[in-house]
């Protein structure tokens, strides 16, 4: 691939022209190679969500869910190829947004952006109540409300919105006080992730209780395909937030070197471990049958098969990964927020792209994505099923959003309009700036069709996913009402903005 220009904002007041990076520096950049590989692994924070949602899994296809693991891996392997190539040329915060502007339009942009932020605000929230999973299991005292601590009982769900809330609060915290707090944070959580995966898989592997051959099988028996699809859900809510470095280029020192390896580091990383962790926990497990897999998920398969004591202090280490992982995707979120408004596309726009001189935080920005996030938490006390419908909703907003960008830069490709030619060709090491080079297009095209299907997969109102226990038609609908409603908002805005 060459290198190109940008197209022509077409209204106005629209962001700068992306080559020179005309923003005024205020965020301020500290992070380095390994912070900025931090933000991506801690958004994907593989024990978070793995823990959070292997039950789901297994409940939805048995043993054989783990082989959607590398399919999904392979389809956003492809999309962050792409990214890679962007975040390149366009080192600027609000990645996604800018993206998508740049490639298209300041109207295409916006709605681009529109959607990840509400999926980043959705995502803090699913993120938030994995410590219902995790931390009444590692000690019941956890367990504040109620007796049961299962989140699909009406205790589990009331205690998971206040651990939740009291999560989202220290979160926010953090995300203003200071870029270097949030820098050393990152690091000391993506560490000990890093050390407890290790460990968790050295330990699952050489604890193995099933055949090799189980993970052959779905259930129902039978259930083949289609099982298999809702299966990918698990692995899908994964392996998302990888761009969470493009997000941080305002702060990453060499950011058109960094960020495009970091993106894919992270993801590749991510895809690894927690590949290994699915496989681990399913031929560690002592039953396969008992119905505890897909109730407990992982948290039963430490526990029961490590012993209570290590198997307590494996879960402590998921709990700092949860938090961490919250963290970071408020932190993503954030950064979005503060560039929309930084180009006066957002409601107090003014208000949310100040930065603190001293810290280099956007705090309004931090609050903006908190606020909302903690009050998605209440809808868990509607349902007790609610998180499943709230991860499959943030999956599918970031999907959208995602396949927008993607979409924006195939036909970008086909009209052989290269990319930001008013941007340096080589990178802060004075190398090529990266590029997919032939391979664009072949990638480009296949990256957008898993997009599209994921996306249509992840929004299909499945009862066994949005309102497994029925009766609520809203449930079972709400990641097409979300999203209808999202495009329905950005659209009422947009026309009384004009």
């Amino acid at each position: 691939m060459t290198t190109s220009t940008s197209l022509a904002p077409a209204e106005t007041p629209g962001p700068p022209s992306p080559g020179a990076l005309p923003y005024p520096q205020q965020l301020h950049r500290t992070m380095g190679r390994f912070a900025s590989f931090a933000a991506g692994f801690s958004f994907i924070s593989v024990l978070t969500t793995v823990f959070q949602l292997f039950a789901f899994g297994y409940g939805a296809a048995g043993p054989a869910f783990v082989w959607t693991w590398p399919a999904v891996l392979a389809g956003q392997l492809l999309v962050a190829a792409c990214f890679a190539e962007l975040a390149a040329r366009y080192p600027i915060s609000g990645a996604i947004y800018q993206w998508a502007t740049r490639l298209a339009n300041p109207v295409y942009g916006w709605f681009t952006g529109w959607l990840m932020v509400l999926g980043q605000v959705v995502v803090v929230t699913a993120a938030a109540l994995a410590l219902q999973v995790v931390l009444p299991a590692l000690w019941p005292g956890f367990q504040l409300l109620g007796g049961d601590p299962s989140p699909t009982t009406a205790s589990g769900a009331a205690n998971a919105v206040l651990l939740g809330t009291a999560l989202i609060a220290l979160t926010t915290l953090v995300n203003a006080v200071d870029n270097r707090v949030l820098s050393v944070v990152n690091g000391i959580g993506v560490t000990a992730e890093l050390v407890g995966i290790a460990l968790i898989v050295v330990l699952l592997f050489t604890h193995t209780e099933q055949p090799a051959n189980a993970v052959l099988h779905t259930a129902p028996v039978g259930g083949g395909f289609w099982t298999l699809l809702v299966g990918a859900f698990t692995a899908a809510y994964v392996m998302i937030g990888f761009d969470s470095a493009g997000e941080l280029s305002e702060e990453t020192v060499a950011p058109r070197r960094t960020a495009p390896r970091t993106i894919l580091t992270a993801l590749a990383a991510a895809g690894v471990t927690g590949g290994l962790l699915l496989l681990g926990g399913v031929l560690a497990a002592p039953s396969l049958t008992d119905g505890r897999l897909a109730t407990e998920g992982l948290s039963y398969v430490l526990t029961s098969s490590l012993g209570d004591g290590l198997g307590r202090v494996l879960l402590a280490d998921v709990a700092v990964a949860v938090c961490v992982g919250t963290l970071a995707m408020q932190t993503a979120g954030t950064r979005m927020v503060f560039s929309m408004a930084r180009d006066g596309a957002l409601p107090g726009a003014r208000r949310l792209a100040k930065v603190s001189p001293r810290s280099g935080m956007p705090r309004w920005a931090a609050l903006a994505v908190g606020v909302p996030a903690a009050a998605f938490l209440l809808l868990n006390l509607v349902s007790p099923a609610a998180f499943l419908a709230l991860s499959a909703t943030c999956i599918v907003l970031v999907y959208a959003a995602y396949a927008l960008v993607v979409g924006a830069l195939l036909v970008r490709r086909l009209r052989g309009l290269p990319l930001g030619e008013d941007g340096p060709a080589l990178d802060e090491a004075g190398r090529p700036l990266f590029t997919l080079g032939r391979w664009g297009l072949p990638v480009n095209v296949l990256a957008l069709l898993y997009g599209l299907a994921m996306t249509v997969n992840l929004a299909w109102p499945r009862a066994s996913v949005y309102d497994p226990q029925g009766g609520h038609w809203y449930l079972r609908w709400f990641a097409v009402l979300v999203l209808a409603a999202a495009v329905a908002g950005g659209a009422a805005y947009r026309l009384r903005r004009r």
